[in-house]
């Protein structure tokens, strides 16, 4: 099984095709240490798994390499949000109860390629480098 054969098969829901969003959660070098001060990233976590139990996946990933933005989520789109021309959207500095609770809203109501996401997120939002993006792809 070669290695991107076994990532697909270990996050089920993951990639091009799932039929429901994928949420990924950065816990890598600086995201979710306590080098973010302020904030329970254990509880932020358990929100995300708990609000979007049965409308999204929820996974954690190691370091994204955008340190200088921490905590880093990425929003991956449903299929048929792919296929109406969502992509997926990386969002830094996700550092309070507010703006969780704005990701888990846009996601319950369809994610990228289905609804726009509130407007606020927009602050949030930043290109990773083409590299970083091709990783999380695979």
């Amino acid at each position: 099984m070669s290695k991107r054969s076994r990532r697909a098969a270990s996050a089920p829901g993951a990639g091009a095709g799932a039929e429901r969003p994928t949420v990924t959660v950065c816990r890598g070098c600086c995201c979710g240490t306590p080098n973010i001060p302020g904030i329970d990233h254990a509880a932020q976590l358990r929100h995300l798994r708990e609000a979007l139990d049965g409308t999204a996946t929820v996974r954690v990933t190691d370091c994204l390499d955008a340190c200088e933005r921490a905590n880093v989520v990425v929003v991956q789109p449903s299929g048929a949000g792919r296929r109406a021309g969502g992509r997926a959207v990386w969002l830094g500095l996700v550092n309070d109860r507010d703006a969780t609770a704005d990701i888990t809203a846009w996601v319950e109501s369809g994610g990228p390629g289905v609804t726009e996401p509130p407007g606020i997120l927009d602050l949030y939002a930043f290109s990773p480098s083409r590299r970083v993006r091709t990783e999380l792809d695979e």
